[in-house]
């Protein structure tokens, strides 16, 4: 039954990293295993999310403010979706996202390009989602050092947030099997955060191993902290330097996990 649980969520992993904001516009290679010879197969498109409460105290909505941005902020030319009266406009949706990337990666904006994307929500994720690619260069490219987020298209609540970067290194991408039982050092960066940005509802239970994985070049492992209500966190590190590259929230989670059993003759997990 453990199996199958972690399973179930390294596939709903899974499907959020394919879908736009750890892969934003496919420009991100990003691989992940939660162990050799277990291989997931699942299908790859945007998400959205459920009426939890939002991990972070988020802007309030629908507000005019005449605060002056000190960023570019522009519709990605990949983008068909248009928002309703009900959603957060382009602009407003881009605010929300400054401030989880401030509070959770400490980034100050100033000069950045903001591109934002807006789904209405899919078979996978079935809630309206704006979704950004944050770069400090004009052009997107893959090998751009970037920010993304997804947030809930009404509320603002975050789903996920990433960073990915090209490293100036060349470090092994080899699943290392000793860190699934000695992950402490991860563990603890990961209670750190959780803590820090207050990104549970309850106080921290236990942190358990997830799975490795890559982007790019850079060598990646995720963990779950897991609130004594039993809220989980998904966050990723680099395996090269220790640094944050990826949080997704329970709220996604539970969405995906959901979309994911509706569908699941859509997909298939194998387990060798």
């Amino acid at each position: 039954m453990k199996q199958m649980n972690i399973l179930k969520r390294t596939a709903a992993t899974l499907a959020i990293i394919g879908t736009g904001t750890f892969l934003f516009n496919g420009l991100t290679e990003t691989v992940m295993a939660a162990r050799p010879g277990l291989v997931e197969t699942v299908p790859t498109s945007y998400q959205v999310s459920d009426s939890l409460a939002a991990p972070l105290p988020v802007a309030e909505t629908k507000q005019e403010s005449n605060e002056e941005v000190n960023y570019y902020v522009s519709m990605d030319s990949l983008n068909k979706g248009t928002p309703t009266e009900m959603d957060l406009t382009m602009e407003e949706a881009a605010k929300v996202g400054e401030q989880y990337l401030k509070n959770i990666f400490g980034l100050d904006l100033k000069g950045a390009y903001v591109y934002m994307m807006y789904n209405a929500g899919t078979e996978t994720f079935p809630r309206a989602f704006w979704s950004a690619d944050v770069l400090f260069e004009k052009e997107q490219t893959p090998e751009s050092t970037r920010w993304n987020y997804m947030i809930d298209a009404v509320t603002g609540e975050l789903f996920n947030i990433s960073h990915g970067r090209q490293l100036d290194a060349s470090p092994s991408l080899d699943y290392d099997a000793a860190l699934e039982k000695n992950y402490g050092i991860y563990a603890e960066l990961a209670k750190k955060k959780v803590e820090e940005c207050r990104l549970l509802a309850s106080p921290i239970d236990r942190v358990e191993y997830g799975c490795q994985g890559y982007g790019g070049n850079d060598p990646d492992i995720s963990v779950e902290v897991i609130g004594e209500n039993g809220e989980i966190v998904n966050m990723t590190f680099s395996r090269y330097d220790q640094t944050l590259l990826g949080i997704i929230t329970d709220t996604s989670l539970r969405i995906t996990e959901s979309a994911l059993e509706d569908v699941s003759g859509e997909f298939e997990i194998f387990c060798f």
